[in-house]
């Protein structure tokens, strides 16, 4: 029994040193009494033991125990328990008069002390000596108490700008985790979605030309679970999305207008490319900007227009590149499997690249029955 501690009992650590800190100023003050009251009468000596006794109340009572204390300081020659009492006014009143006051007080009963008829009041150097000590020894405590106020309220406000500071960079990490989540869904669209929809376009061109039932149903399957991975990346994308606002800022690696030949190669689409960049470098964000103009370009044009004669031209205008994808009204098939989901999220992701660069993104039917996306991105904003 003797390694358990007993429920409810509590160790006086901090207990201990703050009856310490309460108690010693007490019994130092005792202690002046007895030394001032050698010889004094019984009454006089009580005054003196009463203010001493008062200054366990100096923290809740401040005010009132200065006031306990000053009649042992007029009958007899008592210091330690008014200034420490000065000091916990000063210490603990935040208007600035109460301790002005208080300190006043004390230095005319110094000043004006028992008996009346040794301090007569004549203009001489021993009085000005006095009232000048009496004056010193209430502004000592009163400037005392007043620096250790201000001590702790410049604590406390540091100790609530830390907190803070801290909540600030809680909101500041999870903004940056919001726009992180943001940016990876415009990534997973644009990346995933195409290579999915290639799947998926090949196996129903699978599905529909083979005549051998196994390879059908096998290309069957593969699209299922194609417009199935489409319609939850759809979903995912959307929950990302709506975590916070995206930046332009890179995320590696990153691709390049250089690297159009290959998607425009890997699309198994009838694409007629016409690239004329102008002769010049261009942005690494206008770049990546154009090269994803064109691949969801693509990607829609695989989803709902399979087949469909595609013309891709990237030029270069003076200060700006020009991307248009234009695709012709899709062929008539017999036996089509079903179009691939779409979440709508492409073509908004496009308009904000291009708005974030300063562009434009315009979109729409063409008199012909096709579709065509246009993006206009300056160089000199992305600069």
């Amino acid at each position: 029994m003797s390694g358990t501690r007993t429920p409810g009992r509590r160790l006086p650590g901090w207990c201990t040193s703050t009856w310490l800190m309460l108690a010693l100023p007490v019994l130092i003050a005792l202690l002046d009494a007895a030394l001032v009251s050698k010889g004094a009468r019984w009454w006089e000596a009580a005054l003196s033991v009463l203010a001493a006794l008062a200054l366990l109340l100096r923290r809740r009572l401040p005010v009132t125990v200065l006031l306990l204390t000053l009649p042992g300081a007029f009958v007899n020659y008592i210091w330690l328990a008014p200034m420490t009492a000065v000091y916990s006014v000063a210490a603990h009143r935040s208007a600035l008069r109460v301790p002005a006051l208080c300190a006043t007080a004390f230095a005319l009963v110094e000043f004006f002390h028992w008996p009346l008829a040794d301090h007569p009041l004549a203009l001489d150097r021993d009085n000005a000596l006095y009232a000048i000590q009496c004056l010193m020894l209430a502004a000592g405590p009163t400037a005392l108490g007043l620096l250790a106020r201000t001590r702790r309220e410049l604590a406390a406000r540091l100790d609530e700008l830390t907190r803070g500071q801290q909540r600030e960079g809680r909101l500041l990490a999870e903004r940056v985790l919001a726009t992180e989540r943001a940016r990876l869904a415009r990534e997973m669209h644009d990346v995933v979605s195409h290579q999915v929809s290639l799947i998926s376009i090949q196996a129903g061109a699978l599905q529909v030309s083979t005549g051998e039932p196994a390879a059908r149903d096998t290309a069957a399957t593969i699209r299922e679970l194609a417009v199935r991975t489409l319609e939850e990346l759809r979903q995912m994308v959307g929950v990302l999305r709506a975590a916070g606002v995206r930046r332009d800022e890179p995320l590696a690696p990153q691709p390049r207008l250089a690297d159009l030949p290959a998607l425009i190669g890997g699309s198994g689409l009838p694409v007629v490319p016409h690239l004329a960049l102008g002769g010049r470098p261009w942005p690494e964000a206008v770049e990546r900007a154009a090269y994803r103009t064109v691949q969801e370009a693509l990607t829609n044009i695989t989803k709902h227009a399979p087949g469909a004669a595609v013309t891709v031209r990237v030029t270069g205008a003076g200060s700006r590149l020009v991307v248009e994808v234009h695709n012709a009204p899709p062929p008539r098939r017999t036996g089509a499997p079903a179009p691939l989901p779409g979440g709508g999220h492409g073509l908004v992701g496009l308009r904000e690249r291009a708005q974030l660069l300063g562009g434009t993104l315009v979109t729409g039917p063409t008199p012909d029955g096709g579709f065509t996306v246009r993006a206009c991105l300056p160089a000199a904003a992305a600069d």
